[in-house]
């Protein structure tokens, strides 16, 4: 090899050596120092590795995954009174559509769930009793003008001194008997409700709402006070729920209740009355609760009834549903302003599916209830993405 082609070897070799150095420094300068060797690695933020405790939900995303929510209050175990209940109508909600008198339907209006009007005509009955009592009103006002006239006739007679004033008084007497004897004709074909002609009965229905039964056929023969239509008011309803002998002297008219009913939702409710005697078959007392309309009648419900004069406590009660198990610790869903958050929470005592929330909730806030473990699912889930 000739010492010109040394020299170029000698150059690039030189060359290299510089670029690799240039190379590893620029490398360190970007990475940082190099950490020691057995050195632990850095720890990761703690805030990142911690569960989120928030879910985001729109009302209709609420509503869409059936989640109750209900507003809590102070007061333990012993401050509530648990009692199964049932949606009745009200006495003045429910009517009993008789016939009025015996005879055959030849006329029928109304059928089964049918709206009606209060005084609206149901069905019509043909009877030899309507057209009695139709007659006795028509003699009854014929006897009327009959005394008006011979009542004038001897107001004239006495008045020209002609008839004595004992046929006067007699006269008059016989007036008043005709008038009462014929308002007493009308009050009878009123409450039986005859027709115009006086051949039948109107059967009409005393209130407003809709018919829930019906026991009538065109033609068929009923008796008097025969049941034909049941007619009920939705509007107007009540809850009767059975207490115990000892609990009925805590309630009292006016006392706070609530409603459980058997889709998860929850109804406030007033006591309006409680009975003073004990029932025969169950021996217990009633308590009649005021309630807004919309429930069925006949539906069982569960209620809650919170005495005035009830053992109150600083704790919580809450349904055992609205408990839920978190990463080892029990948490109670609170609802906001954008969904919901997952409260820590200390549990006390249980009973009837109600549990003491001890610490962790304050009263006034409406928290999660029926399918509060959906939100736990959508935390759960929301960690397993991040991952």
């Amino acid at each position: 090899m000739t010492n010109e082609n040394k020299r170029l070897l000698g150059g690039a070799a030189g060359i290299a050596l510089v670029a690799a150095l240039g190379g590893y420094g620029m490398a360190q300068w970007k990475s940082g120092p190099a950490a020691p060797i057995g050195a632990e690695a850095p720890k990761r933020d703690a805030a990142a590795e911690a569960l989120p405790d928030s879910v985001a939900m729109t009302e209709d995303a609420v509503r869409q995954a059936g989640i109750a929510t209900e507003a809590i209050k102070r007061g333990g175990l012993g401050a509530e009174i648990v009692s199964q209940a049932t949606v009745a109508h009200a006495p003045s909600g429910e009517a009993i559509v008789t016939a009025r008198a015996a005879g055959a339907v030849t006329r029928v209006f109304k059928r089964l769930g049918d709206p009606v009007r209060a005084g609206e005509a149901l069905a019509i009955v043909e009877s030899r009793d309507a057209a009695q009592i139709a007659a006795d009103r028509s003699v009854a006002n014929a006897k009327v003008v009959q005394a008006q006239k011979a009542l004038a006739r001897e107001q004239y007679l006495y008045k020209e001194r002609v008839s004595a004033r004992v046929e006067l008084e007699q006269a008059q007497a016989e007036a008043a008997t005709a008038a009462a004897e014929a308002r007493r004709a009308q009050v009878a074909a009123g409450a039986a409700n005859v027709t115009r002609d006086g051949r039948g009965v109107i059967v009409a229905s005393p209130i407003s709402g809709k018919i829930t039964a019906e026991a009538v056929s065109l033609g068929a023969f009923v008796q008097p006070e025969t049941e034909l239509y049941r007619v009920a008011d939705p509007s107007k309803i009540q809850i009767e729920a059975a207490i115990a002998p000892a609990d009925a002297t805590r309630v009292t008219p006016g006392d706070r209740a609530i409603v459980e009913l058997p889709d998860g939702r929850t109804v406030e409710a007033r006591v309006r009355a409680v009975t003073p005697t004990l029932t025969g078959e169950s021996r217990s007392a009633t308590a009649v609760l005021d309630v807004p309309a919309g429930l069925q009648p006949g539906l069982a419900v569960r209620v809650r009834l919170l005495p005035a004069r009830g053992d109150f406590t600083k704790s919580i009660v809450v349904p055992e549903d609205a408990v839920q198990s978190l990463e080892g610790r029990d948490v109670v869903f609170i609802r906001t302003a954008r969904g919901f958050r997952a409260v820590g929470v200390r549990l006390g005592q249980r009973s009837a599916g109600r549990v003491e929330i001890v610490s962790g909730l304050q009263a006034g806030q409406a928290i999660a209830t029926r399918n509060a473990f959906l939100l736990k699912a959508e935390l759960g889930k929301g960690v397993g993405e991040e991952e």
